[in-house]
């Protein structure tokens, strides 16, 4: 029965001009009472969800109501809806009755995805709460998952409006393989580097990572299918395309964070011209030293026995054996090191002189924090140094550094 039909009928239209409009005045009340049902069923189910949502302690019912699973299950009502009217709608065409089958088929099947792609965010917010997959690139796996679901759905999508089997548009892919292939060029390799990342643990969420070439240095905030977030210190964020994990030069902190201190390597450099032999009565006025008078009492001694059976003439320095302020220097710096209750004592604590260089002789302190937290580790590294920088003087050497006019250099 269709009076609007029959109404331009008895108006001398004629019969295609009066069909068209009494199937498009048809086709806007079907889509408004279809409209209508989605809005009644979203409301009923996303209100009986959130009842159940409150009345249980399980947060998965959470994580579906966040991630639109009952909105989606409600798009459900219009499709079955469209899908029992379609003899009406069709006004006795059938091959246009055919036509809306098809669409109405191809609109159940994105609800179908719709509400995977709902429940793979549920399960990912859920993992992603489980300590054991914190740090793992969940986000990799169900990109995967749901590009694999839109290629099937498209496929699904154009079987059902051409009215071919699937096979056939499998068939054709292979046809356009190439194609595909550059189309998801960086997926691909993506794809083959999150899983290679993931077997091999060479990156979790939550790593301090440096990667010079592409200005990222900071915190791994997200690892999905194609980049990788860093949350670099100055809170800016650098995007890495996560295959080139694999392929450029990467520094990962987690050995460090993980280890039992953090490094402190860091040189001062020694004025050359201010290294000398130390007389008797600077040594005794370094023997006043309470936590060094040890080291330098069992050295002169060592010293004395061995220029004895030597029969050194000491009166000259250069003969037997002497000690040097910048040894001397070196030595104390490493009993200081030594005795730092902020200093990991079971790993490499030694202070070492390198190759002399034009800004001076470089004396390396090598050692581990006890804490691996950076501003203490920095507020630790600078309190060393201020006191060995401020010790130099008592050893009468010198530390290196440029005047601000030009390249002649003067000492502190």
């Amino acid at each position: 029965m269709h009076p609007i039909y029959d109404f331009l009928i008895i108006n001398n239209w004629s019969k295609t001009w009066a069909w068209w409009a009494d199937f498009t005045a048809i086709t806007i009340v079907i889509l408004f009472i279809s409209w209508i049902l989605r809005i009644i069923a979203r409301f009923i189910l996303v209100d009986v969800s959130n009842k159940i949502s409150g009345a249980t302690k399980t947060t998965i019912d959470d994580a579906l109501i966040e991630n639109k699973f009952p909105k989606n299950i409600s798009r459900f009502v219009p499709y079955f809806f469209l899908h029992a009217v379609i003899p009406f709608w069709s006004n006795g065409n059938e091959k246009v009755g055919m036509w809306i089958t098809a669409i109405v088929d191809v609109y159940a099947v994105l609800i179908a995805i719709l509400i995977i792609r709902s429940l793979l965010k549920s399960l990912r917010q859920k993992l992603q709460e489980q300590k054991q997959f914190k740090d793992k690139p969940i986000d990799s796996y169900i990109q995967v998952v749901m590009i694999f679901l839109w290629g099937i759905g498209i496929l699904l999508g154009l079987s059902i409006l051409s009215g071919k089997e699937l096979i056939y548009f499998f068939t054709g892919l292979g046809a356009i393989s190439a194609v595909i292939l550059l189309v998801f060029k960086d997926t691909i390799l993506g794809f083959v580097a999150s899983i290679q990342i993931s077997a091999n643990d060479l990156v979790r969420i939550g790593d301090w990572i440096t990667m010079e070439s592409y200005g990222a240095d900071g915190d791994v905030i997200e690892i999905n299918l194609s980049t990788i977030k860093v949350r670099n210190f100055d809170n800016t964020i650098t995007t890495v395309p996560t295959y080139k994990l694999l392929s450029s030069s990467i520094k990962n902190w987690r050995g460090m964070s993980e280890s039992d201190g953090r490094r402190i390597k860091r040189p001062l450099f020694i004025r050359a011209s201010s290294i000398s032999f130390l007389s008797a009565k600077d040594l005794d006025s370094i023997s006043q030293l309470d936590r060094f008078k040890n080291f330098v009492k069992n050295k002169k001694n060592e010293i004395e026995v061995y220029n004895r059976n030597t029969e050194a003439n000491t009166s000259v320095p250069l003969n037997g054996r002497n000690l040097t302020n910048l040894g001397l220097f070196r030595s104390y710096i490493q009993t200081y090191l030594s005795q730092h209750p902020n200093i990991n004592q079971n790993l490499t604590v030694m202070c070492r002189q390198l190759a002399p260089t034009p800004h001076g002789i470089p004396l390396e302190v090598y050692a581990f924090t006890h804490d691996k937290v950076w501003k203490n580790h920095e507020d630790i590294s600078a309190d060393i140094f201020d006191h060995i920088l401020a010790s130099a003087s008592f050893f009468k050497l010198k530390i290196f550094e440029f005047e601000q006019q030009g390249s002649n250099t003067q000492h502190l």
